[in-house]
């Protein structure tokens, strides 16, 4: 039973090997990673759930359902993330992938007038190359948290990261996307990216960052 359900999780990674755009080089993308975790713990559930006699049977139909639901989440961000880099590329707004979320880090500079919480107008064309994206791909859950550097009160950068992040959530809200979709929270100066002792530091820290989730 093992040796199959090991073949298959095998499978599953060989099987899904890409070539990243970016780099150039081959990678395992992450639908084949969450196709074979999935088929490592479908397999088992599927064998203890099952009677002793059909344990193996149990483990291998296990195996084949917790990789399609593993792989097709997986396969799921891995399309949004492409059309995301597609679309943002060279607009200074960085794409990361953490597991099967997609973080979009968009520098303050960029996104907002110094001390202000409207978005710059020449800001939006980028936003709205994001909103397609979201619309494209609605089973995702989009968490916006503004962020500051730690000059100034604490006071006033929790209310001036608060009024950014929802700021970016109604240009969402308005253009289409779900409200229920959309999540608003400001973390002020507390999760900073670097040091706030140098000024690129704190450029770095004054963001906007969009966090999608599968729902």
């Amino acid at each position: 039973m093992k040796h199959w359900v090991a073949i298959l999780a095998m499978g599953s990674l060989v099987g899904c090997s890409t070539l990243d755009p970016y780099t150039g080089e081959s990678k395992t993308s992450n639908a084949a990673k969450g196709a074979g975790i999935g088929a490592v713990a479908g397999a088992i559930v599927g064998a203890a759930t099952a009677s002793k006699k059909d344990r193996k049977k149990g483990a291998l139909t296990g195996a084949l359902g917790g990789a399609a639901i593993g792989g097709g989440i997986g396969y799921y961000m891995d399309r949004q993330e492409m059309a995301l880099r597609q679309r943002l590329e060279g607009s200074g707004v960085r794409v990361q992938r953490e597991g099967d979320n997609i973080r979009l880090i968009m520098p303050g500079n960029i996104t907002f007038g110094t001390n202000r919480s409207d978005i710059r107008t020449d800001f939006y064309d980028t936003l709205e190359s994001v909103t397609v994206v979201l619309q494209e791909f609605d089973k995702t859950a989009i968490r916006v948290s503004g962020h500051t550097d730690s000059t100034g009160s604490d006071v006033y950068n929790q209310s001036l990261s608060e009024q950014r992040a929802n700021s970016v959530a109604s240009f969402f809200s308005n253009s289409g996307v779900a409200y229920g979709r959309v999540q608003a929270v400001g973390y002020g100066e507390r999760y900073p990216l670097a040091s706030n002792d140098s000024e690129s530091g704190r450029q770095a820290n004054r963001r906007v960052e969009l966090e999608l989730l599968p729902l």
